[in-house]
């Protein structure tokens, strides 16, 4: 799923969802896929993107390629639930632990901050990347 110039930044287990403007719920995000994906969030530190990648546990299907954008308003609804937006849709997370929410709003925040701030490329990104994984192990 990685390129050769991505590398994942977090991993946790989490049921992909949307919201359903018709029926006001939350759905699948593929009709009658219930159940756990592993989703990274992969920085290609090349062109210094993030995306968010899920696949299925039980049969390996890509259920989430998910560009992060400048701007993107993430919202950690519960401890355990968290979405965010874009004009079509609105994409929810429904993690297996309090833990893995943390894990992945961590690294959601940090793509966040890295592509809002004011030199996003090259060199002080991947500075930052570093100091990231630091923070990463030092919380262990």
């Amino acid at each position: 799923i990685a390129t050769s110039s991505e590398q994942s930044i977090c991993q946790a287990r989490a049921s992909v969802m949307v919201y359903d403007d018709a029926s006001k719920k939350w759905v699948p995000i593929k009709p009658g896929q219930q159940g756990f994906s592993r989703i990274n969030i992969y920085h290609n530190t090349a062109n210094n993107t993030f995306r968010v990648v899920g696949v299925k546990l039980q049969d390996q299907q890509v259920v989430i390629n998910y560009s992060i954008v400048k701007g993107l308003k993430y919202n950690q609804a519960t401890p355990t639930f968290h979405q965010w937006r874009d004009a079509r849709q609105v994409y929810g997370l429904n993690f297996a632990s309090k833990e893995e929410a943390t894990t992945f709003s961590n690294a959601m925040l940090f793509a966040l901050n890295v592509l809002s701030s004011p030199d996003s490329g090259g060199e002080a990104a991947s500075d930052f990347h570093l100091i990231y994984f630091i923070y990463l192990i030092k919380l262990r």
